[in-house]
């Protein structure tokens, strides 16, 4: 018998299981800040996450050094990120250079370059030593459950989104799949902070595809990293040799493969790197994720027998979450450019910033879909933009100001895309945030095109 092309399912009742005033659809580093903004600002909010954990990438992806937050000495990524950072530096699981080692100079690039608070985006070497934070996934996955229980948001967990609730282009809430079968949450405003722009594609906003490299980043113990460096050091042309061997090995990583992390004998594998995967698609994915461990097992079989400092090291851990960096894009109100971004191009209705660049509140709202707000690495960019502009603390800042503008709108009755940027503004400095409302000097505040 043919197998068909497709099949006709039985419509069904869906218990509605939460009624709240936001609803934030994915727990990672940029959802965690909207509900927490929300609930801040006065909002009921609910915070739905597909994961048994929260922390997105930066948990379970172990994506494990926090940057783009520097404009050259001044810190401009601010805000819910900060708190976060210091919560974990009060548990010992945050680790930064201290300002008299944010600077040029071969003896603070050995100090911390291994930790990834290097300029990466510098010329040469030794590149700059600048703010920038190594931290512990589960610490993360810890100070988020915290701030969030603390915030009296209505968490769920292990609780997959599958369609929008969507009555005459205004969104009502989402359907999630969970042990309990389907169950539908209501919400008047919702924030899609999913990663892949799940919710806002499947309500029918606008939005283009996009691709990078996908990674299944993993970490070693029990290495010794005093003798890894002192090698690097002291043997610099047999250094080279074994880190190109290694590189060759994964088949694509960073300049630096392993980086130091808060727990001793133990680094940090931002890689390997694979290109040519559709994170959208399952069998990419399931194939990637089968390749990638391939790798990492040649990779430790030869640090083994090779590279001095790891002769007894083991995988600790894989990350639970492919390492996904650009699948769907969100096509909203503007559509940031790479040019906007190099060229640090200031907006009227600027929210917020990264490290020398500003998104427009714009950028963060769909078009066509009412009540429904975005923040993440699926904010509308075009591709080459959004690989310049999709760092953890930067998506943070557009979730808090996303979940502020939330709250603005259901407390002055007006739809989100009516909500005066000024006033988002003026509550993100009032939670410690910098929303990009003062432009650094090299900022270019030239009219952007409509």
């Amino acid at each position: 018998m043919a197998t068909p092309a497709t099949i006709a399912e039985v419509a069904r009742a869906t218990p509605v299981v939460d009624a709240t005033d936001v609803l934030v659809v994915g727990g990672g580093p940029a959802g965690v800040s909207a509900a927490v903004a929300a609930a801040r600002s006065g909002a009921r909010v609910t915070l739905v996450e597909r994961y048994p954990y929260l922390g997105g990438l930066a948990s379970g992806g172990m994506v494990l050094v926090l940057d783009d937050m520097v404009n050259g000495a001044e810190i401009t990524t601010t805000g819910l990120v900060g708190e976060l950072i210091e919560r974990l530096e009060k548990l010992g699981l945050a680790v930064s250079p201290p300002p008299e080692d944010r600077r040029v100079g071969w003896d603070a690039w050995r100090r911390w370059a291994r930790w990834g608070c290097n300029d990466f985006r510098a010329r040469g070497k030794p590149q700059p030593i600048v703010y920038a934070v190594a931290f512990d996934p589960d610490g993360w996955k810890r100070v988020s459950d915290d701030i969030v229980v603390e915030s009296g948001i209505n968490l769920r967990l292990h609780s997959w989104f599958s369609a929008p609730i969507v009555e005459d282009a205004r969104i009502r809430g989402v359907v999630v799949e969970t042990k309990s079968g389907r169950q539908a949450l209501l919400a008047d405003v919702v924030v899609d902070a999913t990663g892949d722009l799940d919710v806002a594609a499947a309500a029918g906003a606008p939005h283009a595809l996009g691709s990078y490299m996908v990674t299944t980043v993993f970490r070693l113990g029990n290495v010794d990293t005093d003798a890894a460096l002192r090698f690097e050091h002291e043997h610099p042309e047999e250094f080279a040799e074994l880190d190109r061997q290694a590189k060759h090995l994964l088949g694509g990583a960073w300049d630096m493969w392993w980086l130091k992390t808060p727990l001793p004998g133990v680094v940090w594998c931002n890689c390997p790197h694979m290109v040519g995967f559709d994170a959208l698609k399952v069998e990419d994915m399931t194939t990637a994720e089968i390749e990638g461990r391939r790798r990492i097992a040649a990779l430790v079989a030869f640090a083994r027998a090779q590279v001095p400092g790891f002769a007894n090291c083991h995988v600790l851990d894989v990350a639970s979450q492919l390492g996904v960096r650009q699948t769907r894009l969100l096509q909203g109100e503007y559509v940031v450019t790479k040019r906007d971004v190099v060229e640090r191009r200031h907006f009227p209705d600027t929210v917020c910033r990264g490290r020398d660049y500003y998104t427009p509140y714009r950028a963060l709202l769909p078009r066509g879909v009412e009540q429904l707000l975005v923040a993440g690495r699926h904010y509308s960019a075009d591709s080459q933009a959004q690989k310049i502009s999709r760092e953890i603390p930067p998506c943070m800042v557009q979730g808090q100001a996303v979940g502020v503008a939330a709250a603005l709108a259901l407390s002055s009755g007006v739809r989100v895309r009516d909500v005066d940027p000024a006033a988002i503004r003026r509550a993100m400095r009032a939670q410690g945030a910098d929303p990009g409302d003062v432009p650094s000097a090299n900022a270019a505040t030239r009219p952007a095109p409509p």
